[in-house]
């Protein structure tokens, strides 16, 4: 079916990229794939689990944010190979405030 969610071209590449230079099947490895896509820009549990190889993405984005990570998950209505509606979450990392200094004068 010609409207299934498809990963752009140019973010595919990204996504593959990332798992050739972190690769491995560990909590930890895998966290570190998630959090290195995450720093470029969102992702969905589909392109999570098809792309960065990642069984239970929600399993790691739970463990970055209790890491301290800013995840924020928002909702996609995604058409898949089949043909058929899902809700799936796109995960979007919140940018770390600035440290304020506040010195005397």
């Amino acid at each position: 079916m010609n409207n299934a969610f498809q990963t752009p071209t140019e973010k595919r590449q990204a996504l593959e990229a990332i798992l050739l230079q972190h690769p491995g099947n560990t909590c930890t490895e895998q966290c570190q794939r998630l959090r290195v896509a995450l720093s470029q820009f969102s992702v969905t549990t589909f392109e999570l689990m098809r792309h960065l190889d990642l069984y239970d993405p929600r399993a790691r984005v739970m463990q970055l944010r209790m890491a301290g990570d800013r995840i924020d998950t928002v909702w996609d209505v995604i058409v898949s190979e089949a043909g058929t509606k899902h809700r799936v979450g796109r995960y979007v990392l919140r940018p770390q405030a600035a440290e304020v200094s506040y010195g005397t004068h």
